[in-house]
Order: C-alpha cells, then sequence, then structure tokens
C-alpha cells in the first residue's frame, strides 16, 4: 500500500481520538488500533515511514507509532 495513503488513514484514527483529554491515553488507543485492525504488513510500513522522519504524520499518530515500535 502506498504510505502517503497510510499516513492519512492514521492521521483519520488520531483526528478519532485526539478528542481525548489524556494524550498519553488518545496515543495508547491509536497504538491499540493499529495493532488490532491494521494488516501486520501496514504497521511494518507504517512504522518504517515513522523511523525515516515520520513525514506527514500527526503528532498523536508520531506517539502511537512509537509505542508500536517500541512493542515490535
Amino acid at each position: 500500500m502506498r504510505v502517503d495513503r497510510l499516513v492519512t488513514m492514521a492521521n483519520d484514527i488520531g483526528s478519532f481520538f485526539n478528542g481525548e483529554p489524556d494524550k498519553n491515553a488518545a496515543a495508547s488507543s491509536v497504538a491499540t488500533h493499529l495493532k488490532r485492525y491494521w494488516d501486520p504488513r501496514m504497521r511494518r510500513q507504517i512504522i518504517q515511514h515513522y523511523k525515516e522522519g515520520g513525514a506527514g504524520l500527526d503528532p498523536i499518530v508520531r506517539t502511537a507509532i512509537s509505542l508500536l515500535s517500541a512493542n515490535n
């Protein structure tokens, strides 16, 4: 899948959880969502994109992907 599409999808998920007042909890919820519902290949690709600078990722999504990255 194209990485720009993954970035858009991840940012959309982040926007949903961004209403949470506790931003750490919001990032954890994004990470949980990505782990539960994204294909492992998609997760690997977005983690790789994050490690290469993560262009276009919203801050909450960056935090979520760093959590995913630490657990892989």
